[in-house]
């Protein structure tokens, strides 16, 4: 088999073993006779299954009692509408943008009532995530939302905000499970799975057990925290194969050590690759170091012409997905959990020998 490290932002790389064991698993699950795909949701196979995904992810995300998880789909996109929807009752809420999905969360709450932008960096071109000291916003107000980890431009808040007035909403797609987070500092977290914990198709949501009474009654029923909670994320079929799939994931944390085991990893990765850059003029990274990703980490080569080549002159190397967004261009290497040394290795072999060669 061909050896390729995907450095796509997603749907990303998935651990090996865990695929390889979705391999052996696909056909008869547990001597069941039937594949993870073909089981009733309601089922006692199928039933055993989510019941130990809830657990083993609470245990390896602290999840505090008093927070339900949801397993939704609609992706993160989907939680813009139902954040309002649940949430903000007649209040003001308030976003805070610092790149590309953040204001798209914002544009996307407009219709619902009353927002506002509660610190911006678009004017300097989301190179600096707005600093907490920074946020504007009305303690009345229903909550407050924030992206921590933008995976376009490659920023992450790599502290998190201790706010106690007001909700905290956050959108943890791009770098859930990729280090320990204190879940009671947040009133709601959403993260779509396709980047640390699954295939796409699966969002898990977070939500403490006293904002579940404010949901607006124009909530349609698939959109309705409470009721989600009260029908164990059911009242259609879930994506019953991406939380199989999401529950291998966490047995791997789990066995690796879990978060602050990977947390190690993923810190030696991105400092390998950002020290490089740092290195050379022939590449550069814009972003402060303060909010540098350490899942996404975006650069550039010295003449913009030659990152189409080093592109495709590293995926003709195996190293595939390193073209950057196309608001954004560039280059971006994803390099999230799953994402083994190796890969980093080898994409900054590709990028010394193609500073030499040009």
């Amino acid at each position: 088999m061909k050896c390729t490290y995907n450095f796509s932002a997603g749907p990303a790389v998935l651990p090996k073993s865990v695929m390889l064991r979705a391999q052996a698993e696909m056909i008869d699950w547990h001597g069941s006779g039937m594949s993870v795909m073909e089981m009733s949701h309601r089922g006692k196979q199928f039933m055993s299954i989510i019941e130990k995904v809830e657990s083993d992810f609470r245990s390896l995300f602290n999840v505090p009692h008093n927070y339900k998880v949801l397993f939704l789909q609609g992706g993160a996109i989907a939680q813009n509408s139902m954040v309002p929807l649940n949430l903000l009752n007649g209040k003001k809420a308030h976003y805070v943008l610092s790149g590309y999905w953040s204001k798209r969360s914002y544009q996307d709450a407009l219709p619902f009532g009353e927002m506002s932008i509660a610190a911006s960096s678009e004017s300097i071109g989301y190179v600096k995530a707005p600093e907490f000291c920074d946020w504007k916003f009305d303690s009345a107000s229903s909550y407050v939302h924030f992206c921590s980890n933008e995976t376009i431009h490659g920023i992450e808040y790599l502290s998190m905000p201790s706010i106690k007035s007001v909700p905290v909403v956050v959108d943890m797609s791009s770098h859930i499970l990729s280090r320990p987070v204190d879940i009671s500092q947040f009133g709601v977290i959403y993260a779509g799975a396709q980047k640390n914990i699954g295939p796409a198709g699966l969002t898990i949501v977070i939500v403490r057990d006293d904002l579940l009474d404010v949901a607006s009654p124009m909530t349609p029923s698939v959109f309705h925290w409470k009721t989600q909670v009260e029908n164990q994320s059911m009242i259609n079929t879930p994506t019953t194969y991406s939380i199989y799939m999401a529950g291998l994931v966490f047995e791997w944390l789990i066995e690796l050590g879990g978060l602050k085991a990977i947390e190690k990893q993923n810190i030696e990765k991105a400092k390998l690759l950002y020290d490089y850059i740092d290195s050379t003029d022939f590449y550069s990274n814009s972003i402060d170091v303060s909010n540098r990703s350490r899942m996404n980490v975006t650069f550039r080569t010295h003449d913009e012409n030659l990152d189409a080549t080093f592109v495709t002159g590293a995926q003709n190397l195996g190293m595939i997905g390193l073209k950057g967004h196309r608001l954004a261009g560039g280059i971006r290497a994803s390099i999230y959990n799953a994402m083994p040394i190796e890969g980093i290795q080898a994409l900054l072999d590709c990028m010394k020998d193609f500073e030499k060669s040009h």
